[in-house]
This record gives structure tokens, C-alpha cells and sequence, in this order.
């Protein structure tokens, strides 16, 4: 597993990819300094996860994510981040990367996390998201127009679904799993992975972290 670090704090950039390094079957390839400098590293060195920043001078980590994803759909991304970034990490999981964490996270955290999204999971921490939740709430009760832009009717899509796929997407905002999910609303884990690829495909979403982003966005 080939991973790229990004982050524009030195210490912080070369600490990780040293604890990273010493982990079994990874390889840390390069670092880069912001979202410009690693889609140049994406392009010469092709790793499977970016570590990216979500604050940084120059190109940002939504811009940098943007950018990979767009010409690197393959390449997973993951990004650090801190409970200051409520709407800067909302628009990074709309353009698609697989997860976010905290910046001050174990080490073995880190590591779990970056396995998740190469095997093609996502990383939406229950508690993270609920975070999430609350500080989304705030910002639409002070400026409803800014944090929702379709706060006044109902999201295109929306009307599709069944009570039941409803319900599955509003436990998907708050970062529950397909069994967690399934315990939740006393179903089997076949009928909520049913239940989720119908909602994506009737929202016209890309995967399950994208319908999480859109709970959170429309479902407050």
C-alpha cells in the first residue's frame, strides 16, 4: 500500500509518515506541502491513499482533494482535520474523498483508518459526524441561506425514497455502519445494504459517503 502525506507542518508531515513508515505492507512514498504540490506527487509517484490537510496555505486540502479526484478517481483520500473545519470538511466528503480524522488521533487510529479506505470503506467516525451534526445546526440557525441552499423545499431525490430508505439514510448521516444500522431499525445487514444502494441510486449519489454528507445537508 503506497500512501502520500500532506500537510504543511513540517514536524507533523515527516512524524507521521516516520510512524506510518514502520507499519507492516506500507509505504510511504513522498510528502507534499500543499494541495498543488500533491496532485504533482499524485501524478509522478500514483499512490493509493492521500493523507491530506484540510488547512494550508496556498491550495487547500478541498481544492488538492478536488483536483486528485478528478483526474485520479482511483486513488483514495483521506483527510486530517480538526472539529474547527465543519463546513470545509462537508465540502471535501461532497467531492467525494472517503473519510476524515482527527489530526490528534492515535497512531493506530491513523493506520486503521488508511486500511479502511484502500479496501474500500470509508471513514465517518460516529462521534465526528455527530459533531458535525451540532455545529451544522448552529451554522443554519444564524445563516440558513449559506449552510443550506435547498433549505426551502426538498432536495431533488428526496421525494423518491420509501420511509424506510429514509431512515437508513438519516443513520448513515450520523456515521452508523450497515450492521450498526441494521441492530438500529431491526433489520437484516442484506435488506440495509438493499436499502442503501437503492437510496444512492435514486439520489444520484456516488456512494454511501456522499449520501451520509447529503443527511447531514437535508435531513437537520
Amino acid at each position: 500500500m503506497r500512501i502520500l502525506i500532506v500537510d504543511d507542518q513540517r514536524i507533523l508531515r515527516d512524524g507521521l509518515a516516520t510512524i506510518i513508515g514502520l507499519e507492516p505492507g506500507i509505504e510511504v512514498v513522498g510528502t507534499a506541502v500543499d494541495g498543488r504540490d500533491a496532485y504533482s506527487k499524485v501524478v509522478e509517484w500514483r499512490p493509493d491513499v492521500v493523507l491530506m490537510d484540510i488547512r494550508m496555505p496556498g491550495m487547500d486540502g478541498v481544492e488538492g482533494s478536488k483536483l486528485i479526484l478528478k483526474h485520479f478517481p482511483e486513488t483514495k483520500v483521506l483527510i486530517l482535520t480538526t472539529f474547527d473545519d465543519v463546513e470545509l470538511i462537508m465540502q471535501v466528503l461532497e467531492n467525494g474523498v472517503h473519510g476524515y480524522l482527527l489530526k490528534d488521533m492515535p497512531a493506530e487510529a491513523i493506520i486503521s483508518a488508511i486500511q479502511t479506505v484502500y479496501n474500500g470503506g470509508t471513514v465517518l467516525q460516529q462521534d465526528m459526524t455527530s459533531m458535525l451534526l451540532k455545529e451544522l445546526k448552529k451554522m443554519s440557525e444564524k445563516n440558513p441561506e449559506k449552510t443550506h441552499p435547498l433549505s426551502h423545499h426538498e432536495p431533488e431525490g428526496l421525494g423518491l425514497l420509501t420511509e424506510r430508505e429514509k431512515d437508513v439514510l438519516a443513520l448513515l448521516g450520523q456515521g452508523l455502519n450497515n450492521k450498526e444500522i441494521a441492530s438500529s431499525l431491526f433489520l437484516t445487514e442484506g435488506t440495509v445494504k438493499n436499502h442503501v444502494s437503492n437510496l444512492i441510486a435514486k439520489l444520484g449519489l456516488r456512494d454511501r459517503t456522499q449520501a451520509a454528507v447529503f443527511s447531514v445537508r437535508h435531513l437537520l
